[in-house]
């Protein structure tokens, strides 16, 4: 397979990926805004930050290095998917042992919430453990789709899954409110639960069709999928089980950087349930472009990366045709999602009290919620340019460096925890937001000066992807002013029709920096048309 082709496979799953997260995350929304009427901000403070913490960690630490390490070029070798299948079965009993862990600290040495408030905690902590083990039954599976970018599994498997547990939420939530966290619970693991079936169907289907042998699928019957050892070769590839290692070390500090507001929230109570619970429906609102957009891109283009770059070479060692579609396409990345986080920077400033009234009400538009949603949108920008940087820096860096990097996630780590405990007790929950956007900033630094030690002896710049047109710039900056001034004009308490005029006023503007945008970047559009939606191009050509 060539670059071009692994580009173009690539480029269509992050657009389905993208727009798989819009419907997902519109879905959750509607959901959100629907709950916010039934149920108290402290029962969505435990649910949303204290027991999704639990679930998201042990997820993460049990599969997020074996994915990253069997996702690089070393799981393209045929007769290497035996100890590949055997490595990804250890994330059951690695997550197995998590669960165990994690439930004795969540239910022994955190403070308990008070029951009469939010019932059956306890029970909740339990089910949302084993929705967690229960999702790691896929991971081979969802590696090996992955790896042969079976896009449509993904987005069918997770549209089901999702919509399955909203409508469990809302009935529970409209029947059976009195039920407390075991609403939450069973949609949870209604969702883990068919995650895991739809793979398994769609598997027992494949192997062994037409369509597989087609397709020169390295597998031939569901046995293949259970762990086993052939005859005469290791029961796991410890080249990429060292890899592995080195990622499973890095992983349990990116864990700590990503959900490092959730650990001192959880840990240090410096915020009540309720406090936690806004604290947590403005973040998820204000991180959504991020999810539908930035983590899709990663995700994907990590692969088209770690496909095309040969790991811990350096640029002159690599085929130069790989390398020049590497750069290229990592320019126009850094462009494409720079110029989406100006945009929510700049808008999200005169619009965060609007959004905020219109989803939650009272409960979120007074207070510290507009505030919070505001900074939120500047942190967004650094979001979307560390995304794309640490794509690159992870599928390029040898195993050397990933350990060498593992010193770096620590000191940042550490930074963070002690920056978002003193800057929350000067702050409030916007000391959070200031935690990250300094933390963010610095991981930047990093990958930035490794980018350009990277290409400095090719020809190559992709950084120059973080310097948009002036024009565009001018653009931005106008319609800071001009939505600035209509906020404080029309909005936001002055009745619906000076709020739509507030919204006309921004949508115009919208469309000023969008055609500034087409005029001045056509390398740029150039590269969303004709490769992040070949499809499209194709049908119009």
């Amino acid at each position: 397979m060539t670059s071009l082709d692994v580009l173009r496979n690539v480029s269509t799953l992050a657009s389905y990926n993208v727009m798989l997260q819009v419907m997902l995350r519109g879905v959750t929304f509607s959901l959100n805004a629907f709950t916010l009427r039934f149920v108290s901000k402290e029962l969505i403070g435990v649910v949303n930050v204290r027991l999704t913490l639990l679930y998201s960690t042990l997820v993460f630490l049990s599969r997020e290095a074996f994915r990253r390490a069997c996702l690089s070029r070393v799981s393209e070798t045929r007769h290497r998917w035996r100890q590949i299948i055997n490595l990804l079965w250890l994330t059951l009993p690695l997550g197995v042992m998590w669960a165990a862990l994690l439930a004795a600290v969540w239910l022994w040495l955190l403070e308990l919430p008070d029951p009469h408030a939010v019932p059956h905690y306890g029970a909740a902590v339990v089910l949302f453990g084993l929705s967690g083990v229960q999702e790691l039954l896929a991971e081979p599976l969802w590696v090996l789709a992955q790896v042969h970018m079976f896009v449509r599994l993904k987005v069918v498997s997770e549209s089901l899954a999702t919509v399955a547990k909203c409508a469990v939420t809302v009935l529970l939530v409209v029947f059976a409110s009195d039920w407390g966290l075991y609403i939450f619970s069973a949609a949870h693991l209604v969702y883990t639960g068919l995650l895991v079936l739809c793979y398994a169907v769609y598997f027992i289907h494949f192997l062994g069709s037409e369509e597989a042998s087609k397709k020169n699928f390295p597998l031939h019957s569901v046995a293949e999928l259970l762990p086993r050892r052939a005859d005469g070769e290791p029961l796991v590839d410890w080249t990429l089980a060292r890899l592995t290692w080195s990622f499973f070390k890095q992983s349990f500090l990116k864990q700590i950087l990503t959900e490092g507001e959730r650990y001192v929230m959880t840990f240090f109570n410096v915020l009540s349930f309720g406090d936690q619970g806004v604290y947590d429906l403005v973040n998820n609102l204000g991180s959504m472009v991020a999810r539908f957009v930035f983590l899709p891109i990663e995700e994907s283009f990590y692969i088209f990366f770690a496909k095309v770059l040969e790991r811990g070479r350096d640029v002159k060692s690599q085929k130069q045709e790989e390398v020049a579609i590497s750069a290229e396409v990592l320019e126009c990345l850094l462009k494409l999602v720079l110029l989406i986080g100006l945009i929510i920077t700049v808008f999200g400033y005169a619009y965060a009290h609007l959004v905020l009234d219109v989803y939650g009400g009272s409960l979120l538009s007074t207070g510290a919620g507009p505030t919070l949603l505001r900074c939120y949108s500047s942190y967004v920008l650094l979001l979307a340019v560390n995304g794309v940087t640490e794509c690159f820096v992870f599928a390029a860096m040898s195993q050397k460096e990933v350990d060498e990097y593992n010193y770096v996630m620590l000191a940042l780590s550490v930074s963070f925890l002690l920056l978002s405990y003193v800057l929350t007790g000067w702050a409030g929950a916007v000391g959070f937001v200031l935690a990250n956007c300094l933390n963010m900033g610095l991981r930047i630094m990093h990958s930035l000066l490794y980018i350009h030690r990277y290409f400095q002896p090719s020809r190559w710049k992709p950084l120059r992807g973080l310097l948009p047109s002036p024009f565009v710039l001018l653009t931005l900056g106008i319609s800071a002013v001009v939505t600035a001034q209509s906020e404080v004009i029309f909005c936001c308490d002055r009745g619906w029709r000076l709020r739509l005029v507030h919204t006309c006023v921004g949508a115009a503007c919208l469309l000023g920096v969008g055609g500034a945008i087409l005029l001045t970047e056509t390398q740029l559009t150039q590269f969303v048309r004709t490769r992040l939606f070949p499809r499209y191009t194709k049908k119009q050509a």
